[in-house]
């Protein structure tokens, strides 16, 4: 679960959200002129340098962004945790098996999705998830169940034997200018029954500086957040260091 620290003359704990940063949107600046610029690992490096707790990526079979080298290359020099997202097909489950990053992620995403759009049905694919979070278990990586906000489907993560969830905030983002409290409800349901089934807690996509600080304000006991297109995005305005502290600000 978060960490927490006492404060003595209130007694009060004070959760704190990890940031994890995605650096696919810097491979697919790389990728698009080909070379090595920007630089990737230098790119990871300099993030946990500027207070990033935790670097993700999201491999996928086409190698539009992150490559499974970038992934080989991150887990030999970063020191935070290295979270690698993806649809575990043959190629993700052996790539995840050899590196042993700190957590695996998974996501049902299509081949040829753009980005990841839905949730899994944990309860439809639990045989599935349960065979595979074993196979990660035994290599003692802790194992995320990417989820939409759903309390059914938190608790058929916890059958599937995952260590956390992580909670699909596309929905919370799209609504969160027209009436953030409605917006905010079903994550905060499905954040409860995670807590309720003893599961960790995460959150990704489409968070940003406009919706993060109230998204960590509601469910403080988040473990992580993982951010990525928004906060490359921000960077390119004000400055890669200044960017992630400032993402960090909104978690405190």
């Amino acid at each position: 679960m978060a960490q927490s620290v006492q404060n003595p003359s209130a007694n009060i704990a004070i959760f704190m959200t990890k940031l994890s940063v995605n650096v696919n949107k810097i491979a697919v600046i790389r990728n698009s002129r080909g070379g090595n610029t920007p630089d990737v690992i230098a790119a990871a490096l300099a993030i946990e340098r500027f207070g990033g707790e935790g670097i993700t990526v999201h491999p996928r079979p086409d190698a539009r962004h992150i490559r499974y080298s970038d992934v080989r290359e991150l887990k030999k020099v970063i020191t935070t945790e290295l979270n690698i997202e993806g649809n575990p097909i043959g190629s993700f489950v052996d790539l995840v098996l050899e590196v042993v990053p700190a957590q695996v992620t998974l996501v049902p995403d299509a081949v040829d999705a753009i980005t990841s759009n839905a949730g899994w049905d944990t309860i439809a694919n639990k045989e599935f998830l349960t065979d595979i979070t074993k196979r990660f278990h035994e290599k003692g990586i802790r194992v995320s169940i990417f989820v939409d906000p759903k309390p059914e489907m938190v608790a058929g993560a916890a059958a599937c034997g995952a260590d956390r969830v992580e909670l699909y905030t596309e929905a919370y983002a799209a609504h969160y200018k027209a009436n953030r409290e409605a917006a905010i409800a079903p994550y905060i349901a499905a954040a409860e029954e995670a807590r309720k089934c003893g599961l960790g807690l995460n959150a990704g996509h489409d968070l940003s500086l406009e919706n993060l600080q109230y998204f960590a304000e509601q469910i403080p006991w988040c473990d992580e957040v993982s951010i990525g297109h928004a906060l490359i995005s921000d960077a390119l305005y004000y400055g890669l260091e200044n960017t992630v502290q400032l993402y960090r600000r909104c978690l405190r």
